[in-house]
């Protein structure tokens, strides 16, 4: 993979919110979800909250408009669940009315990747990412594969302030620049 983590630099622990879009996962049965939390807390990230919520349009934008207030804790927003093309299928629909900026090559280098695991199933998925009032929202697909695909291939190194060239920790500070 491109890039490195400059192990000289030092690391900065974000606060990440994790949400299950589902209609039939609990906290036992979240695999999804609780495959986000394992990975984020081995990168040293914190967790900051984590909900499951039925894909329900209302009770979703509700919970990260709140997480996107000036005083949450939150700074990313990794939601699974509620991406692929059915009418229950609205996770991208409340993200995107949310985003003040998209991040189109999230979702395009996110189906590149899941085309070496899936083939052209990968599709089927709307994996999208933006910013919201100064804050990273990433939606993935709801399986389990998809989320290590996701963490693993983007998000853990893009979410490590020490990964060069770049990464999305070290401009959070200018998000809200106007």
């Amino acid at each position: 993979m491109p890039g490195r983590i400059d192990e000289s630099l030092e690391f900065i622990p974000l606060n990440i919110a994790i949400l299950t879009v589902s209609d039939t996962r609990d906290i036992e049965t979240d695999t999804s979800g609780q495959t986000l939390v394992d990975r984020l807390l081995a990168a040293g990230h914190k967790l900051a909250d984590r909900k499951i919520l039925p894909d329900d349009k209302t009770q979703l934008t509700a919970q990260i408009t709140d997480w996107l207030r000036d005083d949450s804790p939150v700074q990313v927003i990794i939601s699974t669940g509620g991406t692929g093309l059915t009418g229950r299928d609205i996770t991208p629909e409340v993200f995107h009315a949310l985003y003040d900026k998209e991040i189109p090559g999230f979702g395009e280098l996110f189906r590149q990747l899941s085309y070496d695991f899936i083939g052209t199933s990968t599709l089927q998925s709307r994996a999208t990412g933006g910013i919201a009032n100064g804050k990273y929202l990433f939606a993935l697909p709801g399986s389990t594969g998809a989320c290590k695909d996701g963490w693993d291939g983007i998000l853990k190194t893009q979410l490590d302030s020490r990964h060069r060239p770049c990464n999305f920790v070290e401009i959070m500070d200018r998000l809200k620049e106007v």
